[in-house]
């Protein structure tokens, strides 16, 4: 069964999210449609992009992603059809699409260059349709224009040496969990046979658990998460309140000479 995803900021309040769904469906019936979430803070172009490339690969190879979050974008930016890693995605040239992935794309085109339309609300007119006709067997080359690039923003690189990993918080979960951009296997190369330092605000500790529960109620806890990055919170608490910390703050494990 073909399946779209949607990943917005249009909120549950209003029609817009029905008004997608009621598009693709009047199309073909037969699409599955499922939603990935559409609490999208209003722009936010970094919360969409964690998201969005946390999950686009657990859904089957050929999966539809219709991302409505700032779809209207910056004046001059283009609506896209995009295959990446096997996957279609469809939205607004804003730069999001470039931080899900460091993968060369395999396809690109430009929408809505046939039969142009002017719309307010082009996750309705312009992104349902095309990810309708994608989900239903059209190919990709027939909904607009190749085009031979699309924007990429810069996003957080962890720094490593032989000596220290310095990364980032580039996400503050529902749960105040703070999600680092700090990744297991970078950690299990340098830190073989070295004990280390695990440093973040005022708090330094000397061990990562393997899971939550593995702190007590109210103690802080270091993990690697399923997504394989290190994670720092507080057991059934929320760190970014107790801690103080949040989005782009630093995150460094020094080790032992």
């Amino acid at each position: 069964m073909a399946i779209v995803t949607l990943l917005t900021d249009s909120g549950e309040s209003d029609h817009y999210v029905a008004a997608m769904k009621a598009r693709i469906i009047s199309i073909n019936p037969g699409i599955r449609i499922e939603d990935i979430s559409h609490q999208i803070k209003p722009h936010d172009i970094g919360h969409a992009a964690f998201v969005l490339r946390s999950v686009f690969r657990d859904f089957p190879k050929g999966t539809v992603h219709l991302v409505g979050v700032d779809a209207s974008g910056n004046r001059g930016d283009a609506y896209i059809g995009l295959q990446l890693e096997d996957h279609f995605f469809i939205g607004s040239d804003n730069g999001l699409f470039g931080l899900i992935s460091d993968r060369p794309h395999q396809n690109l085109v430009e929408l809505n260059t046939v039969s142009t339309i002017t719309t307010t609300f082009p996750e309705r007119d312009i992104f349902a349709p095309a990810a309708a006709k994608l989900a239903s067997g059209v190919a990709l080359s027939d909904l607009g224009k190749p085009l031979p690039a699309f924007k990429k923003m810069i996003d957080r690189q962890v720094k490593a040496t032989k000596k220290q990993i310095a990364g980032h918080i580039i996400r503050v979960d529902s749960f105040g969990n703070l999600i680092t951009n700090i990744p297991k296997d970078v950690f299990d190369i340098l830190s073989k046979e070295k004990g280390y330092t695990i440093q973040f605000g005022g708090e330094k500790f000397r061990r990562i658990q393997a899971h939550y529960h593995q702190a007590d109620e109210g103690e802080c806890f270091i993990v690697f998460n399923s997504l394989g990055f290190l994670e720092i919170g507080i057991y059934k608490g929320n760190a970014a309140e107790l801690l103080g910390l949040g989005y782009d703050s630093m995150v460094n494990i020094t080790f032992d000479e």
